[in-house]
């Protein structure tokens, strides 16, 4: 097991929990590091090499075996985190309040709350940091009242001084993590946008497309349900881009891609693979449900104009071709053959039309009675 596996155990992080993960693995990381030197300091204590006294002996041996159950309880849930995190310091706090009150030979024994404060900074955020820092310098100063060595004037008001100034800086300091993490998410967003939309019409590229798709045929098949694809091509782009330019034809790609996305589903995906070439996964649909589907998206670019200037406008049409689900495929390219194929027979067939393969039961969707003004 290597020391990444020993930190993370089985969970995974997305992106978004970059920091999440960085705290996850640091808290493991310092359960780890606690059960070892408070199992070292006790072991020290029953060598007779340092004595740490009964109390505080037991309060050692307490802070062990609850990181060790922390550190289990911890273990592959990282929804655990801020509980687990909240105890951890707990547990440690009151062990080093201890060490204050009980192990008066340690005259270092502050140094524990320093620790403290800064692991709680990182681990549970800026409120809480402020928090403990707070708590710590009361429990100090309360507790120097009732311990038979009590520090002088002089080394409290060293300590509290510099307790608050590494909080402040513990404060910036995180404060300032947090921003860089915070960039570097919308960074992350922002390069994941550019990798997996297409830039003219904001829908998937065909790489994003087909990595998507693939992924959700292999979920349908094996949950068992129906899906179906539709491959639309615009009918005489070319001669829309020759006649008009280029600005126009853009224009109409992005009219068309947006007509397209609010007559679909969350669940639908959306690509354009092509120059004027679109392609909708359908999932948990039927063939006759797709052919409906299918006609109302032609009816409703066909309908729609697209203005060029006050006096000016042009129809657009598209031929699109439908194919539904088979157990014999293994990917997207598949069913896209197949869509793709039926798409140039509605070229052929005259353009602005929908031609649907037939079902497993070899009858035609295209034969069926369709009332698309029924679907969503």
């Amino acid at each position: 097991m290597n020391f990444r596996a020993l930190l993370n155990g089985k969970v995974e992080f997305d992106d978004s929990e970059e920091y999440l993960e960085f705290r996850f693995r640091l808290l493991n990381a310092v359960m780890l590091t606690g059960i070892f030197f408070s199992a070292l300091f006790v072991a020290i204590d029953l060598a007779g090499i340092n004595s740490l006294g009964y109390r505080q002996l037991v309060a050692t041996e307490i802070n062990c075996a609850a990181s060790v159950a922390l550190f289990l309880t911890l273990r592959d849930h990282k929804k655990r985190f801020l509980p687990v995190a909240a105890l951890f310091v707990a547990v440690n706090f009151l062990t080093f309040l201890s060490a204050l009150v009980f192990a008066l030979a340690d005259e270092l024994r502050v140094i524990w709350f320093f620790v403290c404060v800064i692991s709680v900074y990182i681990l549970l955020g800026v409120r809480a940091g402020i928090g403990v820092t707070l708590l710590t310098i009361v429990c100090i100063v309360f507790a120097n009242r009732l311990i038979d060595a009590p520090f002088s004037g002089n080394a409290m008001t060293t300590l509290l001084i510099s307790l608050s100034t590494m909080s402040v800086i513990s404060c910036a300091y995180t404060l300032r993590t947090l921003s860089f993490f915070d960039r570097m998410r919308a960074t992350t967003i922002k390069l994941r946008e550019l990798a997996e939309k297409d830039p003219l019409t904001g829908v998937y590229n065909q790489r994003a497309y087909y990595q998507v798709t693939h992924k959700m045929i292999s979920l349908a098949q094996r949950n068992g349900k129906p899906y179906s694809l539709l491959f639309i091509d615009l009918d005489h782009f070319k001669a829309i881009n020759d006649g008009y330019g280029h600005e126009i034809g853009d224009a109409v790609l992005r009219n068309v891609a947006n007509t397209l996305v609010t007559q679909l589903r969350q669940s639908d995906v959306l690509g354009r693979i092509g120059g004027e070439e679109f392609s909708i996964f359908l999932p948990d649909t039927p063939l006759i449900g797709a052919t409906a589907l299918a006609e109302k998206l032609r009816k409703e670019i066909a309908q729609h104009s697209h203005r060029l200037d006050d006096s000016q406008s042009i129809h657009v049409t598209v031929s699109i071709g439908v194919a539904g689900h088979r157990l014999a495929d293994r990917s997207i390219a598949d069913i896209q053959r197949r869509a793709d194929r039926f798409m140039y027979q509605a070229k052929r067939q005259g353009r602005n039309q929908t031609v649907a393969e037939s079902d497993p039961l070899g009858q035609s969707a295209n034969d069926e009675q369709i009332d698309a003004s029924t679907l969503q």
